[in-house]
């Protein structure tokens, strides 16, 4: 929801710094993968109770996670980047409530409903941008992508305040995580709407 809107005040310093290491031959798709550390190590953190340091390890993830498409954006845009890129993101987005998961038995039953909410959100984003491709569509509002990005109420920056908020007051992860799952699932609806306006 608020991605788009975002952009204008994140992509010139992640530009800048994605055009210095593109010169200095560092590839989006190492920045991506450099990315799976600390998200594989906020999921590590998190499980064992390590919230701050999860918190911390999150944040770096985002960051690199801007920072390879700055460097696409540098040195060229590529089909697999944008799949990397896709797979790596939902990795982390799945990773974390697993691990809020683990770390309590009273987080397991909505750390599920939240990966199952994620899951529909992907099935919904990525399909929707098969079709639009498939049609010719395009657009510009999160930025230069290698497929089609679709608005939603859910959308990272959304995700990220979540993660967040849930590091911060791991107590409440059930009541967050509900919340956010009711808005991925509110997501999954606007997107179908949209999606029967724009492909029926």
């Amino acid at each position: 929801m608020f991605d788009a809107r975002l952009r204008p005040l994140i992509d010139p310093p992640l530009n800048a710094l994605g055009r210095m290491l593109a010169r200095r031959g560092i590839s989006a798709n190492a920045v991506t993968l450099a990315g799976l550390v600390p998200a594989l190590g906020a999921a590590a953190a998190i499980a064992q109770g390590h919230y701050g340091a999860g918190l911390v390890l999150i944040v770096l993830n985002r960051l690199l996670d801007g920072l390879d498409g700055a460097v696409a954006r540098a040195s060229g845009i590529t089909d697999f980047g944008g799949y990397l890129d896709t797979l790596a993101d939902y990795l982390f987005y799945v990773a974390v409530p697993v691990a809020f998961g683990l770390a309590s038995p009273l987080n397991t039953p909505m750390a599920m409903v939240l990966v199952a909410s994620f899951t529909l959100t992907c099935a919904s984003f990525l399909v929707f941008a098969a079709i639009a491709a498939r049609r010719g569509a395009e657009t510009t509002a999160h930025g230069t992508k290698s497929f089609f990005y679709s608005t939603g109420l859910a959308e990272g920056a959304e995700t990220i305040a979540a993660f967040i908020a849930m590091c911060l007051w791991p107590a409440q992860f059930p009541v967050i995580a509900a919340g956010f799952s009711a808005l991925c699932l509110l997501t999954v609806l606007q997107r179908s709407l949209l999606a029967r306006r724009s492909f029926g």
